[in-house]
């Protein structure tokens, strides 16, 4: 029999039989959780010998709840994850027209998971557009509650939309066009800081050079400006003896850091775009907003070959979802052919918050012995030569023969 993970003042309790409940997900989602499954089972039997196991408990989101349930995310599922502390999941479909806006945004919103953190960085053979996909070594913590994605909004000429033009225009003497949605984007001192808390406490503990701040204050001067001033008041009132900030370090450069201290500096983010691309070695850790870190959580996971290379969580005070972050694909659902490797790593990141470091590090390094090996999925082994495609269940096994 298994056991809860649970948090003791404030610490991370992992028993050597942790319960971690799992969602498949839909369209692809069995197929690529069957392998990582495979993969991390064999990983952790490797490293410890039977000393530790993870116990699997299946809950329910998405299509197949709706099946089983007739409720796309049932409550059960969100107490049990509560319970449980950590959990794993596949991609998810978001239903049209039933209620959500999106399965996987109103998971993080209703568990507060409120740091989406995506570490990027290239695995050697995977294709990538880029000249230097090696130079890429970036971890974004994108904040996950807030900005546009609150959800706050209303459709064109509803009767909504027609109140809050009103109270606008008579209260702010500004006119919005009759025809206009209307959205409110919402960031606040509370939880910025806790996001760039998040980032901060990140680079300390894994020595990385510099903590950027990406957004567009100078156009948003409440709302994305002040972002920028409240993650800056936190790394000097919480890390100043940690840290140093670029702007006030005289000639330091762009990331210089001749004081062995976290560089803390801020790009706005049409011109970190460029940056990510010309001058990846510069950076390590970025932290912005909801809407720019979803753009560049995977703009910059396409240098490194694209999503299907990517992993994520989703992090809280007291909980941490880990998670496929691609699409579920259903024109390849129960084919045995996509690309397990997102999921795969997001369990290699489960594996590392489980203090679990060397199951992690074995499970990574097996993916990427495959890959070097010319094994590959199907989407990887159009862009190679001389690569032998691979099912997804043949992956896994390779993988496994791996770790041998």
């Amino acid at each position: 029999m298994g056991e809860l993970i649970k948090m003791v003042d404030g610490s991370l309790y992992v028993p050597t039989n942790p319960i971690i409940p799992f969602i498949e997900g839909d369209g692809i989602g069995p197929d690529i959780w069957r392998a990582t499954k495979m993969a991390v089972d064999q990983a952790v039997k490797k490293c410890y010998g039977g000393r530790k196991r993870i116990e699997w408990k299946e809950v329910f989101a998405g299509e197949k709840a709706y099946r089983l349930t007739g409720d796309w995310l049932p409550v059960g599922t969100l107490d049990t994850i509560r319970n449980h502390v950590i959990a794993i999941k596949g991609p998810l479909t978001t239903p049209i027209g039933k209620g959500f806006r999106s399965l996987n945004v109103t998971i993080r919103q209703l568990l507060d998971l409120y740091a989406c953190v995506r570490p990027v960085k290239w695995i050697e053979g995977v294709p990538c557009p880029v000249k230097h996909p090696e130079k890429v070594n970036m971890t974004v913590f994108r904040e996950n509650t807030e900005d546009i994605y609150a959800g706050m909004e209303w459709k064109a000429e509803s009767r909504q939309a027609k109140m809050l033009r009103d109270f606008i225009r008579e209260e702010l003497n500004i006119i919005i066009p009759q025809d206009a949605g209307i959205g409110i984007k919402t960031i606040s001192r509370t939880a910025t800081e806790r996001i760039m808390r998040k980032a901060l406490e990140y680079a300390v503990k894994n020595s990385r050079k510099t903590v950027t701040v990406v957004h567009k204050g100078n156009i948003m001067k409440y709302t994305e400006g002040s972002f920028v001033e409240w993650c800056y008041s936190v790394a000097q009132s919480e890390y100043g003896n940690k840290i140093t900030i670029e702007k006030e370090v005289p000639d330091s450069g762009q990331g210089g850091n001749t004081e062995e201290k976290v560089v803390i500096n801020d790009r706005i983010a049409d011109n970190m775009f460029q940056q990510v691309l010309v001058r990846s070695d510069e950076y390590d850790v970025l932290v912005m907003p909801n809407l720019n870190g979803d753009y560049f959580s995977d703009a910059i996971s396409a240098q490194v070959g694209g999503l299907g290379m990517a992993p994520g969580a989703n992090i809280g005070d007291s909980m941490a979802v880990f998670e496929a972050t691609h699409g579920t694909a259903p024109k390849y659902a129960g084919m045995d052919k996509v690309n397990p490797g997102s999921l795969i790593l997001s369990a290699a990141m489960m594996l590392e918050y489980m203090e679990w470091k060397e199951a992690s590090v074995l499970l990574k390094n097996s993916l990427a012995d495959t890959i070097k090996q010319g094994t590959v999925t199907y989407d990887l082994a159009r862009q190679m030569r001389h690569a032998t495609e691979l099912k997804t269940s043949e992956f896994a096994h390779a993988m496994v023969a791996n770790m041998e």
